[in-house]
C-alpha cells in the first residue's frame, strides 16, 4: 500500500519542496511557516518589545556615580569643575528617573534639563560630547539659529529629533533615553518686547515650538526630513525621556546682571565694559532666571530648563593645560598625526607659550588654539610625508616666523 507524502500542515509544500518539515502529532510544518509564524508571536505578545524594555533596563541600571562622572569628565576637559558637577548630577539623576519610572511610586520624578552659559570655546559643546561618549547613549548636536517657526523657511523643530533618530539608527527606543545638545540657544531669544506687524519666527516663534518637546510629548518624526519627503511614514518618538542640554555665549547678559546687583559705575565718565570683563566670571556665576527673561527667553523655556550653569572664561594657565594635559590634548594630536608618517615631533615650551599668548590675546577660547596651531604646522605637515629626517623639532623661531608670515598674508589681502 501506497503512503501518503508528508507536507506542510499550513502551506501545503511537500518534503521534497521544502529545506525542513518539523513534525508534530499529527502535522508537519516548513521553515517557512514557523518563521512566519514567530513573527506573527512577536507582534501580538510583543516580546520583541519585552527584550528591547529588559535591555534598556539592564543599560540603565550601569548609570556610574557622579563621582565616577565627573572623574572622567577630568581627563578631556580641563577646568569648569562647577559645570562638570552640575552635569554630572543632573545627568545621573535623570536617568535614575529612568529607572524607576515604571514603579508604584506616587511621587513622580521631573525631567532635569540643562542650561549652559559661557563664552565660546569655553568648552560647552566638548562637555555634552564627552559626556554622551561615556553614557554610550545616541547624542546629537542642533543648532538653533537654523530653526524657525512651523511653516516658514528654515528648519522645525522635529528636525533635531530626526538627527537623533538617525544617530540611533533609526531605533525609537534607543533615541528616547538619548541626549540632545542644543547649541546657539541665546541666538532665539525673543527681539522685542515691543509688538511688531511681522512675526518673530526665528525668535519666539522657535522657543513657542520648543516647549512641549523639552517637556515631554509624542512627537511624529520624518526619518529624512519632513519638508524635502512628504510622502515618507512619520516614526512616533517619546520625548519625555530625552534629556535636552541648551548652550549658549549670551552676549552681553553681564550688562543685565550688573544692572540687577548694582553693579555700574555712576558717573558722566563710567567705563562699564572694562568693569564687567574684570568681574565677568563673578557676574556670569550670579546669572539667574529673571536674567534670562530680561535677555529674552520666555519664561515656558526658562521653567523647561531647571539647572543652570555657567562655564568659566579660560586664563593663560587653564590655555596652556589644554594644549597638553587631557588625552585629546592637541599637541598630542599632532604628534600623533607626525608619527603616521614615521616622524618623531619635539614642540619646545616657548612655542606652546607663544600659542597660548596668541589664544588669549584674540579672546577665541579653546577653539583659537587650533587656529593657531594649524597656521604654525601647516607647512611641516605639506612636507611631512616626503621628508627623509624621522624627527622634527618646532623652535620658538619657527613658530613666530609661521606666524608672522601668516599675519603679512593676511593683512596683503
Amino acid at each position: 500500500m501506497k503512503t501518503k507524502e508528508a507536507h506542510c500542515s499550513f502551506c501545503g509544500k511537500k518534503k521534497t519542496e521544502a529545506l525542513m518539515l518539523i513534525s508534530g502529532l499529527e502535522g508537519h510544518i516548513c521553515e517557512f511557516c514557523a518563521e512566519q509564524a514567530f513573527k506573527i508571536v512577536e507582534q501580538e505578545l510583543g516580546v520583541e518589545s519585552a527584550q528591547e524594555t529588559l535591555k534598556e533596563q539592564t543599560s540603565i541600571q550601569e548609570i556610574p556615580s557622579p563621582k565616577s562622572i565627573t572623574e572622567y569628565l577630568d581627563q578631556y576637559i580641563i577646568g569648569q569643575s562647577d559645570a562638570k558637577k552640575t552635569m554630572a548630577v543632573a545627568v545621573y539623576n535623570h536617568y535614575k528617573r529612568l529607572q524607576n519610572q515604571h514603579g508604584n511610586n506616587e511621587v513622580e520624578l521631573e525631567k532635569s534639563n540643562i542650561l549652559l552659559v559661557g563664552e565660546t570655546g569655553t568648552g560647552k559643546t566638548l562637555l555634552a560630547k564627552t559626556l554622551a561618549k561615556f553614557l554610550n547613549v545616541p547624542f546629537c548636536i542642533a543648532d538653533a539659529t537654523v530653526l524657525t517657526e512651523a511653516g516658514y523657511v528654515g528648519e522645525d523643530v522635529e528636525s533635531i529629533l530626526s538627527r537623533l533618530l538617525q544617530v540611533a539608527n533609526y531605533d525609537p527606543k534607543q533615541a528616547e533615553r538619548g541626549i540632545i545638545y542644543l547649541d546657539e540657544v541665546d541666538k532665539i531669544s525673543r527681539k522685542s518686547d515691543n509688538p511688531s506687524i511681522t512675526r518673530d519666527v526665528s525668535g519666539e516663534g522657535v522657543q513657542q515650538g520648543l516647549l512641549k518637546i523639552l517637556e515631554g510629548t509624542i512627537a511624529h518624526v520624518a526619518p529624512e526630513g519632513g519638508r524635502k519627503h512628504p510622502d515618507q511614514k512619520y516614526v512616533k518618538i517619546d520625548t519625555s525621556n530625552i534629556l535636552f542640554i541648551c548652550g549658549g555665549a549670551f552676549e552681553g547678559i553681564e550688562k543685565i546682571i550688573a544692572r540687577r546687583i548694582n553693579k555700574q559705575q555712576v558717573g558722566f565718565k563710567k567705563d562699564s565694559s572694562r568693569i564687567l570683563e574684570a568681574e565677568k566670571d563673578h557676574l556670569l556665576k550670579s546669572i539667574s532666571p529673571s536674567d534670562l527673561r530680561a535677555y529674552g527667553l520666555i519664561p515656558e523655556i526658562i521653567g523647561r530648563l531647571p539647572i543652570l550653569t555657567t562655564m568659566e572664561s579660560l586664563d593663560k594657565v587653564t590655555l596652556r593645560s589644554i594644549l597638553t594635559e587631557p588625552k585629546n590634548a592637541l599637541i598630542k594630536q599632532y604628534v600623533r598625526l607626525f608619527e603616521l608618517d614615521g616622524i618623531k615631533l619635539t614642540v619646545e615650551p616657548e612655542v606652546i607659550d607663544f600659542i597660548v599668548d596668541q589664544a588669549f590675546a584674540y579672546k577665541l577660547g579653546a577653539r583659537g588654539l587650533r587656529s593657531i596651531c594649524e597656521v604654525i604646522m601647516m607647512d611641516y605637515m605639506y612636507a611631512a610625508p616626503g621628508m627623509k629626517k624621522k624627527s622634527l623639532s618646532i623652535s620658538f623661531q619657527d613658530a613666530q616666523e609661521q606666524w608672522k608670515k601668516h599675519r603679512n598674508a593676511t593683512l596683503a589681502a
